[in-house]
């Protein structure tokens, strides 16, 4: 949405008094049960005010003075988060009502304040009441009403408060622990690796000292150390070998090995195996090395060097990783990007992945099925990762740690869809519309806060412009999330 500050601010025309009957007024759904005499003193003391496209009616943050009914046109909310103004509600229905919704609240030394910034889109026109007339109105004709409004609205907000503070918590606790645990697998192998390479190279020294007490001629030692560099080459071009196949190689190579006196035979041949080389390279050394009473000492070389390229290509995959979850956590974080921008949803999806893969765990199979052709999106990404977590940590709970993710993207007319599935056991049809619903949750107690899927649907909805829909059926639940490819017409 337009930044608010951007826009030139307009005075609005003067509140025309008396414009509305009690029978006009009778026709907004506020005020259709009301008498005659409560809707003539309302007419006496609201007024109607015309807005032009464009213009700002009520800013976030000013006193709420004043409380708007729409009679025509449309208008947008909007609440400022960092230096963006996300748009929170669109409307054009008549008889909708913003502004001092809350003047009725007892005077607890609190300022009201308007809680949004609204915006006429095309040329609109309002029912307007004082904020003072309003609480009045509101005190004085339902008492009762008002204690179990007022009950509510405080309750309310104290209750959400702190529980979308403490699920805040319990969600950055749960990805700090999954993403340390994936951070130590790599970090841990890295030490790992780097303690065995100090060790290898030390014998490979050793080896090398060996060889040259052992006179070998500077011709020969030079053609070994050319092998030694075919023999690494060849490890690096080598094909996966299976299980059965690696196990074949090892006793082939252990046998040769053991018939031509090397020492540690067997502990050398998963060496070789694992690097690719066969019978053909061990003879290719012995024809190189000539002297038999070499031929240990060249083995074992040859075998510290294999080891040690192995070594450092294992540091450099942990290390790798540990870089991949390093990007990944920015990318779902966003904490370096603007907050909104074009983005690839791919992008997203896959850091929030990365993120949860830790509570997916391995009894879960992730099928991603892709549209890479799929154009990018205006959107807040920080926002649409929450999304995704929220429902994807919901599809893992339901299968219980066992079945398949799969997560599809594709296009629908002008909309990009993300359909999240799982293979759990599907919502039932009464539990299905109200799922959306704040505080609404099956999980047990203390498992969930029942704000994760009204949040998503807040944020996809209101904040995107979108929609998001539940399909489920046993072993088929999937939440399809809608996003418009284009920014909404501001008209």
């Amino acid at each position: 949405m337009t930044d608010i500050d951007s826009v030139k601010a307009v005075e609005l025309a003067p509140c025309e008094p008396g414009r509305l009957t009690i029978d006009e007024l009778r026709t907004l759904f506020l005020f259709e049960k009301l008498t005659d005499e409560q809707l003539t003193w309302i007419a006496d003391h609201g007024c109607t005010q015309h807005v032009d496209a464009g213009q700002i009616v009520i800013q976030e943050g000013e006193p709420a003075e004043q409380f708007f009914v729409l009679l025509s046109g449309t208008i947008a909310l909007s609440r400022r988060v960092g230096q963006d103004d996300v748009q929170t509600t669109r409307t054009e229905q008549r008889g909708v009502y913003m502004g001092a919704t809350q003047a009725y609240i007892r005077d607890d030394g609190v300022p009201r304040k308007y809680m949004a910034s609204m915006r006429a889109l095309d040329d609109s026109d309002f029912f307007v009441l004082s904020a003072e007339d309003f609480g009045w109105l509101m005190r004085e004709w339902f008492p009762m009403a008002l204690h179990l409004l007022e009950g509510l609205a405080l309750g309310m907000r104290s209750t959400q408060a702190a529980i979308s503070e403490r699920q805040r918590l319990v969600a950055l606790g749960a990805l700090s622990a999954g993403l340390m645990h994936e951070l130590n697998n790599p970090a841990a192998a890295a030490s790992r690796a780097t303690g065995a390479l100090r060790q290898r190279v030390a014998g490979m020294r050793h080896k090398l000292g060996m060889l040259a007490a052992g006179k070998v001629a500077p011709e020969r030692l030079d053609a070994l150390v050319e092998l030694q560099e075919d023999v690494i080459e060849r490890a690096a071009k080598a094909p996966t070998l299976t299980a059965m196949q690696a196990s074949d190689r090892e006793d082939e190579l252990g046998d040769w090995m053991d018939e031509h006196n090397v020492t540690g035979g067997w502990d050398l041949a998963p060496v070789f195996a694992q690097g690719g080389l066969d019978l053909e390279c061990l003879e290719l050394i012995k024809t190189k090395v000539v002297e038999p009473e070499l031929l240990d000492q060249a083995i074992h070389w040859i075998g510290y060097a294999l080891e040690t390229e192995q070594l450092m290509s294992d540091i450099e995959d942990a290390t790798g990783r540990v870089s991949s979850l390093v990007t990944s956590a920015k990318q779902y974080s966003q904490l370096d990007r603007a907050a909104h921008q074009w983005i690839d949803v791919h992008t997203g999806l896959d850091s929030t992945l990365v993120m949860l893969s830790h509570k997916i765990g391995t009894g879960v199979k992730v099928v991603k099925d892709y549209d890479r052709d799929l154009p990018q999106i205006p959107a807040h990404p920080a926002e649409l990762n929450q999304v995704w977590t929220n429902i994807i940590d919901n599809a893992v709970q339901a299968m219980h740690g066992a079945g398949t993710l799969t997560i599809k993207t594709y296009r629908k007319e002008d909309h990009l869809i993300v359909s999240i599935g799982d293979s759990g056991p599907g919502v039932p049809d009464e539990l299905r519309k109200r799922v959306f619903e704040p505080f609404f949750t099956t999980k047990a107690v203390g498992e969930g806060t029942g704000l994760g899927l009204d949040i998503s649907y807040r944020i996809v909805v209101n904040g995107h412009g979108g929609d998001i829909v539940l399909e489920s059926k046993p072993g088929d639940t999937r939440f399809l999330v809608s996003l418009p490819l284009v920014e909404p017409s501001s008209r």
